[in-house]
C-alpha cells in the first residue's frame, strides 16, 4: 500500500510532462491570420492541380502549410529545410521505388535514410519525412513526383513570403546573425 502511495506523485509528474505545452500562448489575430495562409495556400496549390492535372494535394505539403504559417520562424520551416529536405526524401523515394517496386519494407528504410541524410545535412523538413511514402506506395511516377513537389514548394514559400509582410508581420525566414 504504502508503494502506490509514493508511486503517485510521480506517477503525476509524468502525466503532467505528457501533457504540458511547450509552445507560448499566441496573439487570437496572429492565428486567424495563419490559419487564413495556410487556405489561401492550399487552395493555390489545388488550384494548381485542377489547372495542370498534377495530383497535387498530398498530405505532405499540408504539412508544410502548418509550419509555413504557422511557425514560421522554426529551422524547420525555413526555405532551405523546405527544399533541400523534399529533395532529399523524394529522391530516396523515387530511388527506393523504382529499385524495389512494391516492397513495403523498402518504405520504412527508405524514410529512415532520407531523415538521416537531412540530419547530416542540416536541413530537416518533418513534412518531407511522407515523401518516400508517398514515393512507394502511391502510382506517381518518378519525375511527376518531383514537379509535384517543387510546384507545391514554391508556391507555398512565395504565399508565406507575401502572407508574412501583411501586419501584424512576422520575419520570415529567418535572418541570419
Amino acid at each position: 500500500m504504502e508503494q502506490t502511495v509514493r508511486l503517485e506523485p510521480t506517477m503525476r509528474r509524468h502525466i503532467r510532462t505528457l501533457t504540458a505545452r511547450h509552445e507560448p500562448q499566441g496573439q487570437f489575430l496572429s492565428h486567424l491570420k495563419s490559419g487564413s495562409g495556410a487556405v489561401v495556400g492550399m487552395a493555390t496549390v489545388g488550384g494548381l492541380a485542377s489547372v495542370t492535372g498534377l495530383p497535387m494535394l498530398i498530405a505532405p505539403l499540408g504539412a508544410t502549410a502548418v509550419l509555413l504559417f504557422g511557425q514560421p520562424a522554426s529551422p524547420l520551416a525555413q526555405p532551405i529545410n523546405i527544399f533541400a529536405g523534399y529533395f532529399i526524401a523524394t529522391l530516396i523515394g523515387v530511388a527506393a521505388a523504382m529499385t524495389f517496386p512494391g516492397l513495403w519494407e523498402v518504405s520504412a528504410v527508405a524514410v529512415g535514410v532520407s531523415i538521416a541524410l537531412m540530419l547530416m545535412f542540416r536541413v530537416t523538413h518533418p513534412p518531407a519525412g511522407a515523401i518516400p511514402l508517398v514515393a512507394t506506395a502511391s502510382p506517381y511516377q518518378g519525375g511527376t513526383l518531383f514537379v509535384v513537389i517543387l510546384l507545391g514548394c514554391v508556391s507555398l514559400l512565395v504565399l508565406a513570403l507575401v502572407h508574412h509582410w501583411i501586419p501584424p508581420r512576422a520575419q520570415y525566414p529567418r535572418r541570419v546573425d
